[in-house]
């Protein structure tokens, strides 16, 4: 014979309540975050609104903003072959820059971990290039292309080659401008990769080693995975800096020859301020094509190559 129990309200055990948070503690939050949303409203958030309004906008010689012309200037855009060839050289540029600049930074910083003579002295030597600022850099560039008196084309006359006009030759001057930017990348490419490699567990690797890894087997199927978070974080924000790149450019090339090497953040200063120009109109819609392609080129990033992160 079997005794049930059945338990009253009384008896059964209260649930735990919910712990509320004291409205006080709601407003102090609000009260903290007020300093960093003012910062982000006027210097993100009202120029972002702003400019899609100017984009939508005509304006006169002197660019002060006329009258509601609607989506006129993204259609004169899209039906433009000049800008056609904006994008094309924004997205040539893009691809001779990051990749390689990663790739070298990656295969400098694998040699670095070797125990060599005067490591000190060659890792500060190839983390140089991140003390120099884009203009400093653009600069000894400019004195190396120098088609008379650059020591490029003095140390190629020697083994009776070229001179070659790295900047003047509309074939060579974005490999030449993308060859500037890539060793201005590589000291803080190499530095974020260092980084990552002396943070990994010894003990990972010497169990790969016990089993028989070593050498170029052990870089790709032990090292590389573990610094994919680095590597990830490198294409993302090497992939944003090309696009938004602009010094180097102003100073070696000026957006020539034939226009060879105007990428999208270059047109948009043209139109706006360069040769007197007050396109501000134009110039609004050419940003904000920039800033949709930097958010969907890093939303398809974080989509695909997120997923083959290694997170230890």
């Amino acid at each position: 014979m079997t005794q049930t129990t059945v338990l009253t309200e009384e008896a059964r055990p209260a649930a735990p309540r919910r712990s509320r948070r004291p409205r006080g503690a709601a407003a102090m939050a609000m009260l903290y975050l007020l300093p960093a949303l003012a910062v982000f409203g006027v210097f993100m958030f009202w120029p972002l609104v702003k400019s899609i309004i100017i984009s939508m906008q005509g304006t006169d010689i002197i660019g002060r903003p006329g009258g509601f012309v609607g989506l006129e200037h993204y259609r004169h855009m899209f039906s433009d072959p000049a800008f056609a060839k904006v994008i094309g050289v924004t997205a040539g540029f893009t691809l001779l820059t990051v990749l390689p600049s990663i790739l070298i930074a990656l295969a400098i910083a694998l040699l670095l971990q070797e125990r060599i003579r005067g490591l000190r002295f060659f890792r500060s030597a190839f983390a140089l290039p991140f003390a120099f600022s884009v203009a400093t850099a653009s600069v000894i560039f400019g004195v190396l292309y120098n088609p008379a008196s650059g020591v490029i084309n003095g140390l190629l006359s020697y083994v009776g080659i070229g001179p070659f006009g790295w900047l003047t030759d509309p074939d060579m001057a974005l490999i030449s401008v993308s060859l500037a930017t890539v060793w201005m990348q590589l000291g803080y490419n190499l530095l974020i990769l260092s980084a990552g490699l002396g943070a990994m567990p010894e003990d990972v690797l010497e169990a790969a080693r016990l089993d028989g890894a070593t050498g170029l087997r052990l870089q790709r199927s032990v090292v590389i995975p573990l610094i994919t978070p680095q590597l990830f974080f490198l294409i993302v924000t090497g992939t944003i800096h090309s696009l938004q790149s602009f010094g180097q450019i102003y100073i070696l090339t000026k957006g020539g020859p034939e226009n060879n090497t105007t990428t999208l953040v270059y047109s948009i200063y043209e139109q706006a301020f360069a040769y007197n120009n007050s396109n501000f109109g134009y110039a609004s819609a050419q940003a904000m094509v920039l800033l949709l392609v930097v958010l969907v080129i890093t939303a398809v990033q974080f989509g695909v190559l997120e997923r083959r992160v290694f997170y230890r």
